[in-house]
């Protein structure tokens, strides 16, 4: 089980909170949330990770999401898409189920805008609070508490979460009305798409240039052509190293949540729906859990 790196908490009061997914994210998010000092109860659908999790960091573990809601002020949550958000959010055994009136629960999945409102609206109708929330900073982010987090919800459902989040970010900012964090982390992927495949054949040209790689990245990455994937992805992708995190099957999903939202709101992103296809190579040359760094692999 990974280990969390040293960080200092704010001074918050401790909450009773409860979290929903003990993935790769998920998992050092909760441990966080209860080196802060709040009383964490978690939740995952394999039992197994629930136990290793409450016995390196205490707190307490439930069978279902309903009983892990239960009494909670804050229900934090990071699964897979948007069925598995349903399922752990509705329905008998669903958190909704056990929540106290006022309750808040922040979504950190990242899913559809129109889950997110689907959800809003049945949070409204049962006197709950819910806020959208993805987050931007992959497996190292969540390890260190420094993510980055996009959050549409009313005011009030937000500010009775940010103090509790910056457990484990480094920013946890309001985008707007019940969506707009989903739509945030599409733009948020769409960059990273065009700057990944930018990336990939700038290494690959100069590759075959004969250049020193290396040195290259260091000089061109203080000029205007840095950018986080270059300073933290540029040499290891020309070492051929891919083995960082955040999975070429969670970006093709998130590309997937991306492409969809463009056909509703008419935006046109050539390059997006291209670099998608580069990732469907990579997947069906067997990368399918490399980082995303793994598009160079295509040049080669």
């Amino acid at each position: 089980m990974p280990t969390l790196n040293t960080r200092s908490y704010e001074s918050t009061p401790a909450r009773r909170v409860a979290f929903l997914g003990l993935g790769v994210m998920g998992l050092p998010m909760a441990g966080h949330l209860a080196r802060a000092g709040h009383a964490v109860t978690v939740y995952n659908r394999t039992s197994a990770k629930a136990q290793a999790w409450q016995a390196e960091f205490g707190g307490r573990s439930a069978p279902t999401p309903r009983e892990a809601a239960a009494d909670a002020d804050l229900v934090f949550c990071c699964v897979g898409n948007d069925d598995d958000l349903r399922g752990v959010v509705l329905g008998g055994d669903g958190a909704f189920a056990g929540m106290k009136p006022g309750a808040v629960f922040v979504d950190h999945t990242t899913a559809s805008a129109d889950v997110a409102r689907e959800l809003y609206a049945a949070a409204r109708d049962k006197g709950l609070q819910f806020v959208d929330a993805p987050v931007s900073g992959g497996q190292a982010g969540a390890q260190n508490g420094a993510l980055t987090v996009m959050c549409g919800g009313d005011v009030e459902a937000f500010d009775a979460a940010r103090p509790v989040a910056m457990a484990f970010s480094r920013a946890f900012t309001r985008m707007g009305e019940s969506g707009a964090g989903q739509l945030t982390k599409m733009v948020n992927q769409i960059c990273i798409a065009g700057l990944v495949q930018g990336l990939s054949e700038a290494i690959a040209f100069g590759q075959r240039a004969g250049l020193d790689i290396p040195a290259v990245l260091d000089v061109i990455g203080k000029g205007a052509a840095q950018s986080w994937q270059m300073d933290n992805r540029g040499k290891t992708m020309a070492e051929g190293k891919f083995d960082f995190g955040f999975a070429v099957d969670w970006m093709r999903k998130d590309l997937g949540l991306v492409l969809d939202e463009a056909k509703r709101n008419g935006a046109r992103l050539p390059v997006t729906a291209l670099v998608d296809q580069f990732y469907a190579d990579v997947q069906q040359a067997g990368g399918n859990r490399f980082d995303t760094s793994s598009l160079i692999t295509r040049l080669k």
